[in-house]
């Protein structure tokens, strides 16, 4: 809103420093600030009211050290995330911009479905809260409209030939490079780095490319629900989720930054993306929104997330990831959400073939998610939490790398 009330304003008025609102980086910076200011101020009275309201967590005995202390803790605070990172995006991004709407879209719908999860195992006394299978048809139809649009609609384009420019900031830029729709993604570490999605239906003959979207669709869905999940499981102990997902969102902001600028693009020699820079300015409000969360969330926590928060968290981080074309990135870069979940299955996996086999079931882990193993071992939830950071961002850092190593 904002931004369009100053373009206004310098065309109509001249207003000196109005222009400043054109500047990615600006609004970016703006984003951040207000987003972690909003969260860090009223993520208290937040709390406040979901305290008086007693929508607090109820904790299954899981035998865990400290486990007892949580029970009553507020939860659904993953409103705080979303609402620090509307009120900036709305007030600052370019609204008209689809990378933006797509985000938006992910953002309320994920926290929508998080949020009828949390309000059934409160207000409805169901520790299961909202089914699994309506949380997948959440998943899946948030998967396909993410897919539909950004293979169809016209203005998700890519350049793979670039040209540097003399302003960086200048995302309007006019260049001689002709736009061009394709499923093009980047594979990391490989010299000619680029996969086309239509090779895997290649063998349907010269018609091919017009079915593309029967591959496309599905992987992205698949990307979507997987990442929510894991962000979900990854949720188990005090600033462990908001944390992780801090450190891969700002990795991804720096993929969103060069792959939306010309210069960076053609420097790094990378696919281009025209538009997609703008995704910086919610990229930054949700980092904003994350670290001004971490603040209560961090041991001992003051307020859960809930669903509401990890369903959310992990969708927007798909989205962003297919948007700037590094979903295949997402295995190292999301390398803790990956562990976690891996945990998981391999736990259940094990038990049920052991089970078959012996007629006793076996585990592999002491207890699983992964974070929870840790704990049964004796460490305490804020060495496990750091050391989990540590990790991301040890990953953040490698993901990052693969911009030049090939």
């Amino acid at each position: 809103m904002l931004y369009y009330l100053f373009e206004l304003l310098e065309k109509i008025y001249q207003l000196p420093g109005a222009s400043v609102f054109q500047y990615i980086s600006f609004r970016a910076a703006a984003a951040v600030i207000i987003s972690m200011g909003f969260s860090m101020v009223f993520g208290a009275k937040i709390i406040a009211y979901l305290k008086r309201k007693q929508i607090g967590e109820s904790i299954r005995d899981l035998g865990l050290a400290g486990q007892k202390e949580k029970e009553g803790t507020p939860t659904m605070g993953g409103l705080i995330i979303i609402l620090s990172t509307l009120i900036p995006v709305l007030l600052l991004a370019r609204l008209n911009n689809i990378y933006i709407i797509l985000l938006l879209v992910s953002l309320v719908w994920m926290g929508f479905i998080g949020w009828l999860d949390d309000y059934i195992k409160i207000f409805k006394k169901n520790k299961d809260g909202l089914k699994g299978k309506f949380k997948i048809i959440g998943q899946v139809l948030l998967g396909i409209f993410i897919g539909a649009i950004l293979y169809f609609n016209p203005d998700v384009t890519i350049r793979t030939d670039v040209t540097a420019l003399g302003n960086i900031e200048n995302v309007r830029v006019a260049s001689t490079n002709q736009n061009i729709k394709a499923t093009l993604t980047t594979i990391p570490l490989l010299k000619n780095n680029e996969f086309d999605y239509n090779s895997l239906i290649s063998w349907m003959g010269d018609n091919s490319k017009d079915y593309t979207w029967l591959v496309f669709i599905p992987i992205v869905i698949f990307i979507i629900t997987a990442v929510s999940n894991g962000a979900n499981l990854t949720d188990g102990i005090d600033g462990l989720a908001a944390g992780t997902s801090a450190i891969i969102v700002f990795a991804l902001g720096i993929f969103a930054w060069v792959s939306g600028n010309v210069n960076f693009a053609s420097y790094l020699n990378i696919m281009y993306i025209p538009n997609v820079g703008e995704i910086a300015i919610f990229i930054a409000a949700f980092l904003g929104a994350l670290i001004g969360f971490l603040w209560y969330n961090t041991y001992p926590a003051q307020v859960f997330m809930g669903d509401t928060g990890s369903l959310a968290i992990g969708a927007v981080i798909s989205v962003i990831a297919i948007i700037v074309r590094k979903e295949l990135l997402i295995p190292l870069l999301c390398g803790v959400f990956f562990i976690e979940t891996l945990s998981v299955i391999l736990q259940v996996g094990y038990f049920k073939y052991t089970r078959s086999k012996t007629g006793v079931g076996q585990r592999i882990f002491k207890m699983s998610p992964l974070h929870h193993h840790y704990q049964k071992l004796g460490f305490h939830e804020s060495k496990i939490v750091a050391r989990f950071w540590i990790i991301g961002i040890v990953l953040a850092v490698f993901t990052i790398v693969t911009l030049k190593l090939r």
